[in-house]
């Protein structure tokens, strides 16, 4: 039965990447979106990522495959995950209320130009809904990952929709799609291809 169980998680996780493979509009929403990316970071700009839980890690990750590196050694990209300074998530949170933990830190560290990836499996988290506004008031280009619905997110900004409705599935999605914009991103800002 466990075995089972096992082999049909990795066959709904494929059945995702598949979905994701086909979908020629989506596919056109990363490449536009990695386009703003390196225009962003030509300028001296940066990218900003944000999510809570699951997608708090993924926002770290991949902020790190910018500033690190993802397929070869070259040189930094400017990238920041919002909350990870533990000091002043708790501060803003105890002080504002933690639907502000990420619209504080976006006002002071967004500029005009920069890119925000916000990134919530149901489009509806409150902190991320109240950042997008303000880094569109700031000026940053805004475009979501979300899943099937998009949520209220798709109302107000730019979403890359993982088409489905399971939070694990949505998250697979998430970071697949990651990995591709990091690399497009990675190869066209230093003019190489693998």
């Amino acid at each position: 039965m466990t075995k089972e169980r096992v082999g049909a998680g990795f066959l709904a996780a494929l059945a995702i990447h598949e979905s994701l493979s086909r979908d020629f509009a989506l596919h056109a929403e990363v490449a536009a979106l990695a386009a703003k990316c390196l225009i962003a970071l030509k300028a001296g700009g940066k990218i900003i990522f944000a999510g809570n839980g699951g997608s708090f890690a993924d926002s770290q990750h991949l902020a790190a495959e910018l500033i690190s590196r993802l397929q070869y050694d070259r040189a930094p990209l400017p990238s920041i995950a919002l909350g990870t300074n533990s000091s002043s998530m708790s501060a803003i949170g105890n002080d504002y209320g933690y639907e502000y933990v990420f619209s504080r830190e976006v006002a002071v560290l967004g500029n005009p130009g920069d890119v925000f990836i916000p990134i919530t499996t149901s489009g509806n988290s409150p902190n991320i809904l109240g950042a997008v506004a303000v880094a569109k008031d700031v000026g940053l280009y805004v475009c979501g990952l979300t899943g099937e619905t998009g949520g209220k997110l798709a109302t107000v900004t730019d979403c890359i929709r993982v088409p489905s409705r399971r939070t694990e599935r949505i998250q697979e999605g998430h970071i697949l799609i990651g990995h591709v914009l990091c690399a497009i991103i990675e190869d066209d800002y230093f003019g190489q291809s693998l």
